[in-house]
């Protein structure tokens, strides 16, 4: 398996932000009530770490190891507060709801442990994939995590969608249950630990499926040799 191939496997399972790392939980838990909440702060986030891995790696044979700390975190605050701006001019009301959760992507431990730990010590191109896998892998417990709470919680998927489509996207609301008076456990801060840690469990036990037959059939091959 290639460099890259291992990069894209690491970030979207292997070594998952949420999944394995289990960084990033204070937004992952606080914004995924909804889909599309969950989108909004998973692009953003994915945003950011393509951009900090790319920057942190260009300038890794310049910055000396004694302020190379201090530099990633000023970068990674200069992209986030692009993204910010940008947010707020486009995004308004999805920038809103969001609230402080934007800004504090500066904070969240993935991104500084990933231009510390990959993109100071590889070239753009696999810092590129790493910074964009992590952050896919990131996005996707994000949204699955909003999915099944705002399931549960409202009985809707998608809902208010034209904060991140525009106006045509108001049809895309899906209603899974009608008259549905809602579940409040799911879409407060207990339902986002629950409905993370059901998704870890689920996880670890295809991870072990997946050793067992690997196991099962190299022994069978062993087996057919003799």
């Amino acid at each position: 398996m290639s460099s890259y191939q291992q990069t894209i496997r690491d970030g979207m399972w292997n070594n998952n932000v949420a999944f394995v790392q289990l960084l990033g939980l204070c937004p992952l838990l606080a914004v995924s009530n909804t889909v599309i909440n969950a989108l909004g702060l998973g692009l953003a986030t994915t945003l950011t770490l393509v951009a900090t891995n790319v920057i942190v790696s260009m300038i890794r044979n310049i910055v000396r190891p004694e302020i190379r700390i201090p530099v990633f975190v000023l970068i990674i605050a200069s992209v986030v507060t692009a993204i910010e701006l940008a947010m707020n001019a486009w995004f308004h009301e999805l920038y809103k709801i969001l609230g402080i959760f934007i800004p504090l992507i500066v904070t969240n431990c993935s991104i500084i442990a990933r231009a510390e730990a990959f993109a100071s010590r590889n070239n753009v191109g696999l810092s590129f994939i790493d910074g964009l896998f992590m952050g896919l892998g990131f996005t996707a417990v994000l949204v699955l995590l909003g999915a099944m709470r705002e399931g549960l919680g409202f009985g809707t998927l998608l809902s208010q969608a034209h904060l991140m489509f525009g106006e045509g996207a108001r049809g895309m609301t899906i209603v899974l249950f009608e008259d549905y008076k809602g579940f409040l456990l799911a879409i407060l801060p207990p339902g986002a630990f629950l409905g993370l840690g059901l998704l870890i469990a689920l996880k670890n036990v295809i991870d072990k499926r997946a050793v067992e037959n690997k196991t099962s059939a190299i022994h069978n091959q062993a087996t057919a040799i003799s």
